[in-house]
């Protein structure tokens, strides 16, 4: 009888570690479920650019773009408010677009009208894709809510040139912006110290000189990216002549919290 008691008290023993250990096991199971149920950045950046919605230009541009590089170095991700400033044809556009989906919204600012953008949104209309027509002193739509992030790609330059009050563009995108959002700028690199001389002539600028400008606004720099960084590029010929891929610099800017 002693004995009995004795074996049925260790089996009883035994099978509450037991139960205690697969209980570990399965919160363990749990956390590291929860920890990498969603895909990490890169996976989010290439499923975007594999998107058939994507164009054929598109996909040609891709290889001076960078775009599996360009996303996750933004921090776009789905639910996020995002404003694309000089939108262009809507390159950038529509990768952020398919980056916040299915809640967030991307607003493509252009100045004026522009036909590759209006055909690429005739051809697949996006609910979440918002073309707005304003200055790019004050690019930022009047009903749109605090964003997450603002980019500006290679075409600060341009403005630079433009009867463009930048130091109103920067402070209007800094206003816009969330504490702790983000300001993207990707630009053709000029040489030291030619500041927006060369801005016009051969379409690049100097990195000193956005990183100033932007700062004066109240921002401060986060990171810099080297993933469109060329250092064969001389930066003595216009960046549009194709004769390379030239040396880009790609600013990442916060808003303090």
């Amino acid at each position: 009888m002693a004995d009995d008691i004795w074996r049925n008290a260790t089996l009883r023993a035994a099978g509450a570690a037991a139960v205690a250990a697969w209980s570990v096991f399965v919160l363990a199971g749990c956390a590291t479920s929860t920890m990498f149920s969603g895909p990490s950045a890169a996976a989010r950046a290439a499923q975007v650019v594999a998107n058939p919605i994507r164009t054929e230009q598109d996909r040609r541009m891709d290889a001076s773009r960078d775009p599996a590089d360009f996303l996750p170095f933004t921090g776009v991700a789905p639910g996020m408010m995002v404003l694309d400033v000089s939108a262009g044809g809507g390159y950038t556009s529509q990768l952020l677009a398919l980056s916040v989906m299915p809640d967030g919204k991307l607003w493509a600012q252009r100045p004026q009208p522009g036909d590759a953008l209006t055909k690429r949104l005739a051809d697949n209309p996006q609910p979440n894709f918002i073309v707005v027509y304003r200055p790019f002193d004050d690019p930022v739509p009047t009903d749109a809510p605090k964003l997450d992030l603002v980019t500006l790609v290679n075409n600060y330059h341009d403005i630079s040139y433009l009867p463009v009050d930048r130091a109103k563009m920067n402070r209007s995108i800094y206003d816009a912006l969330k504490p702790g959002g983000h300001y993207v700028i990707v630009d053709h690199s000029a040489l030291a110290g030619t500041g927006i001389s060369v801005a016009r002539t051969l379409h690049r600028i100097d990195e000193a000189v956005v990183v100033s400008e932007v700062k004066a606004a109240g921002f401060e720099l986060e990171a810099q990216g080297q993933f469109l960084r060329n250092a064969t590029d001389t930066r003595d010929f216009s960046s549009g002549d194709g004769r390379m891929a030239t040396d880009k610099f790609a600013l990442k800017f916060v808003k303090p919290r």
